[in-house]
């Protein structure tokens, strides 16, 4: 299976929104940088909090103006979505291959968008600070997709580094601790 193979499925984006939705997510994009924005993201949330376009939207939000908890939030939230949707594990820690294979017959767009929804978060877990929970994520994804076509190698490289350099560092401070 080539999760860049779409086949011309229907994509997130495509699924239309309400109309009041649509207006606010216009409104939002025209106010961008103005606290505003964040309340009409918002209440398109509260409106259609399953939309992915609508997650999507929070998401980018959040992520540009760099609140990376608020990002990772709502990229844990399209996870759940995005899985219940395709009928697999909800939780992405117990999602397995037999998962990916009922899922990409469901749909293989959604299925990419769940993946790359997870490396996301483990990027946003990245840039919070925790990389043993991005390790965890990108090996996931990595497990679901081991043509690293959704590019998660260098993710897990970067990852990995910073966790030995986080063991390293607490092993310094055993050594200092033991010594005073």
């Amino acid at each position: 299976m080539d999760l860049l193979d779409f086949g011309g499925e229907e994509m997130y984006f495509d699924v239309p929104v309400c109309s009041e939705v649509e207006d606010l997510l216009q409104a939002a994009a025209n106010r961008y940088g103005e606290s505003e924005a964040e309340h009409h993201l918002l209440r398109a949330y509260f409106l259609e909090p399953e939309h992915l376009t609508v997650l999507v939207a929070l998401y980018r939000y959040f992520y540009y103006r760099h609140c990376y908890t608020d990002a990772l939030l709502v990229a844990e939230r399209a996870i759940v979505v995005s899985a219940e949707r395709l009928g697999v594990a909800s939780e992405w820690q117990f999602l397995s291959k037999d998962d990916l294979g009922r899922a990409v017959l469901e749909s293989m767009s959604l299925t990419r968008f769940l993946l790359l929804a997870l490396k996301g978060s483990g990027y946003l877990k990245l840039r919070l600070g925790d990389p043993s929970g991005a390790l965890d994520r990108f090996e996931k994804v990595v497990e679901m997709d081991a043509n690293d076509r959704l590019g998660v190698s260098e993710l897990i490289s970067l990852a990995r580094a910073k966790v030995a350099e986080e063991r390293v560092a607490a092993a310094g401070n055993k050594v200092t601790y033991l010594r005073s």
